[in-house]
């Protein structure tokens, strides 16, 4: 944690607690980027041979940070909505074929689902309200259900299911599991092995400490070649670089979902934040998260707040809701951003996420602005 101050310099009187929806980039990555982009200014493409060294220890430390059997396993993709996407139009459906879904996805994760109605594709939404989230879901798996796409932790309420459980069962049903681990990758532990992922996917910009425009996308080896196609280039092929071969096909590894140039410059800030999250260890990356999690909660207790996240370490990673009396979200949310407290307004208040880094002093003074807005 002592080299934290020199990877995370802050203006003054910022408080970011934000790193659910976009986190600042550790000033490594900064470096990387500042250095390529001289790089391209002085030299241009010289060196692109080294470019692609740095992109190939990203598909590693991406392999590593999902516990994929292979970097083959691992495609580079804009976004998790591209990655879903490549598994909604690559399945071959039928008529009849149920997907099973949470009432509290984000988007990303439910709209895709429900473009398939005009295959007649139907679309189950499981309530995670219950005492047993990961029992409702699997009991809404009928025999008709052909896969099980949900979020690892819902972006409202900040719910961690037990992913574990919802592999072995669907396993058990011979059901496809789909995980968007946006809200988990870069907080807790992720292991697409034993959870019996079929697919997992996430973006770079939240918890991984990335940029936008450069995600993960986690295909079982098994699987890729009955994902349909959509996009096609020179980059996806089996014998990328052979520009004169008249015969072609796409690549065996992940790379057959990346249709064209990549995103070269996300690489290396993604390469460079990863780095400093491998040096830390996700273990202590997710003690050190929910020892602010306990700070803000026990904090929030004290002062009589409304919190809307789950209060079992077992449940939560690092997003914690709350509203507070007398106060209406979206005023509480513009007098928070007054304060230079960066936050989001979701689901039913205001939405906090700290991160490993995030100082200690950044919480208490975040608590003491909420305590001068109570009423009287």
């Amino acid at each position: 944690m002592s080299a934290v101050p020199i990877e995370f310099p802050h203006i003054s009187g910022l408080r970011y607690l934000n790193h659910a929806a976009v986190a600042p980039w550790p000033r490594r990555a900064t470096e990387a980027v500042r250095s390529f982009a001289e790089q391209n200014s002085l030299i241009g493409a010289r060196d692109y041979p080294d470019w692609l060294k740095i992109e190939q220890r990203l598909r590693l430390r991406l392999k590593r940070l999902l516990n994929a059997p292979s970097s083959d396993d691992i495609a580079l993709v804009k976004n998790t909505s591209e990655a879903l996407s490549f598994v909604a139009f690559g399945l071959d459906w039928r008529a009849g074929d149920q997907i099973v879904i949470s009432n509290e996805e984000f988007p990303s994760n439910r709209v895709v689902w429900e473009a398939l109605k005009p295959r007649g594709v139907e679309v189950i939404q499981v309530d995670l309200r219950g005492k047993n989230p990961e029992a409702d879901l699997l009991a809404a798996c009928g025999p008709r259900t052909r896969l099980l796409a949900i979020s690892a932790v819902q972006y409202a309420s900040g719910l961690r299911l037990d992913l574990l459980r919802l592999g072995a069962g669907c396993q058990a049903r011979g059901v496809l599991f789909c995980v968007d681990a946006i809200q988990q990758l870069g907080a807790q532990p992720f292991d697409a092995q034993a959870n019996g992922c079929a697919f997992a996917m996430a973006d770079g910009h939240k918890w991984m400490l990335g940029p936008e425009g450069l995600g993960v996308f986690y295909c079982r080896a098994d699987l890729r070649e009955h994902l349909t196609l959509h996009e096609y280039g020179w980059h996806m092929l089996e014998h990328a670089g052979d520009y004169d071969r008249s015969d072609w096909q796409p690549a065996h590894s992940a790379r057959r979902f990346e249709c064209g140039s990549p995103n070269m410059l996300g690489a290396m800030a993604l390469e460079a934040s990863l780095s400093l999250l491998e040096e830390v260890g996700m273990p202590q990356v997710a003690a050190q998260i929910e020892e602010r999690m306990v700070l803000l909660q026990q904090g929030l207790q004290r002062l009589g707040a409304t919190l809307h996240s789950p209060l079992d370490p077992d449940r939560r990673a690092g997003i914690l809701t709350f509203s507070l009396g007398g106060w209406d979200n979206q005023a509480l949310f513009a007098r928070l951003k007054e304060q230079q407290i960066v936050c989001a307004q979701r689901g039913p208040g205001i939405r906090f996420s700290p991160h490993f880094y995030t100082e200690f002093a950044v919480i208490e003074q975040t608590l003491d602005v909420l305590g001068q807005l109570l009423p009287g």
